[in-house]
């Protein structure tokens, strides 16, 4: 049994068809304003879309068509969804016992089982502890536990997480991805994020959202691995150049030429890419010779701290060099460098 929604939303620019596997989790990823949370309203039934389709095992969501005002819609509380939210939302004037009870009490469980549901999902997410405790009580992270375990106790067929980390200090963040890690094996989940760590941890697979559409999608480590989005990239923390395809590389829109290693067949003409991390970047001030295949002039827009390495940006394109290095170099916005990579650090693989 799958899930499936087809949507478009005209005044949004939305226009999404995904499907979910019995057991799977997906990491919608994306940049601000790329449509994301438009996708979760839309499945969670807090937005209406102009147009699509949504079906959970077998049973309908909803089915718009265009231009007809009557159509099926489910309300939020009967399609079998449960939203976490970057904010616990929990009642204040409830106790977390209370809290996590409401959902089953909601879909008329008997007070007494509700109860016992609920104690039963505060220990699964190490808050057995805290039942007693009102909302006000709770740190954020506490809060945001007792948020999972209600969202789990309502019994949701699909589970939508809206940045659940985000409002999490750097302690609390990674105990609740542990947490969330265990609890959604084998459970059908679609999880916004903006973290990478959140989608290798979490998802079996990956969704890039851009502009109000799926600009990319595909297993988690294979899409990381091999991006073709500029976004995916840059989370994948590479470099990426589109181009078309030549005998030895990648010619960019602008001309420039990427030497590199074919990663499987490719026909000369034909839409690629051109990947390679920003350690493999060399930065001189003059054109290099030697054995590099790959030197270009840029100039630099940025530096900014990575680790123990400075982050020599240049437009869409960075490296990474020693703070020495950059002293000696005497790196500044504004500056005329050349980029240079060695050809067997450059992967080319298909657009």
């Amino acid at each position: 049994m799958t899930f499936t929604v087809d949507a478009s939303v005209a005044a949004r620019g939305f226009e999404v068809s995904l499907s979910l596997g019995p057991a799977e989790t997906v990491a919608v990823l994306g940049p601000n304003g790329a449509g994301k949370s438009t996708l979760l309203a839309v499945i969670a039934g807090l937005l209406r879309p102009d147009t699509g389709r949504a079906q959970l095992d077998g049973k309908l969501l909803f089915d718009l068509q265009q231009g007809v005002q009557a159509g099926t819609w489910t309300a939020p509380h009967r399609r079998g969804t449960a939203l976490l939210a970057q904010e616990a939302l929990l009642f204040p004037h409830l106790s977390a016992l209370e809290n996590v009870a409401f959902g089953p009490r909601s879909a008329g469980v008997p007070k007494g089982e509700a109860r016992e549901a609920a104690r039963h999902w505060l220990a699964e997410v190490g808050a057995a502890d805290l039942a007693a405790r009102r909302p006000d009580e709770l740190s954020g992270g506490q809060a945001q536990r007792v948020a999972v375990a209600r969202a789990l106790a309502a019994n949701p067929q699909v589970l939508l997480l809206d940045e659940p980390m985000a409002a999490l200090d750097i302690h609390a963040a990674p105990l609740l991805r542990r947490l969330l890690k265990r609890v959604l094996a084998g459970r059908r989940a679609i999880i916004v994020t903006h973290d990478v760590l959140d989608a290798y941890m979490l998802a079996d697979r990956v969704i890039v959202m851009e502009q109000g559409r799926i600009t990319e999608e595909g297993p988690t480590r294979a899409l990381l691995r091999r991006p073709r989005s500029s976004f995916a990239a840059g989370l994948a923390g590479l470099n990426l150049v589109s181009g078309t395809v030549t005998s030895t590389g990648i010619r960019s829109a602008e001309g420039l030429e990427f030497a590199g290693l074919h990663d499987g067949p490719l026909g000369e003409g034909q839409a690629g890419v051109a990947a390679f991390p920003p350690s493999a970047v060399s930065v001189f001030l003059s054109e290099a010779h030697g054995s590099p295949r790959n030197s270009f002039k840029v100039t630099v827009t940025d530096l900014e701290p990575h680790g123990d390495q400075i982050r020599v940006r240049a437009g869409e394109l960075s490296a990474d060099v020693t703070p020495a290095a950059s002293a000696d170099l005497s790196l500044a916005p504004g500056l005329e460098v050349y980029f240079v990579v060695k050809a067997a650090a450059v992967a080319i693989y298909p657009a």
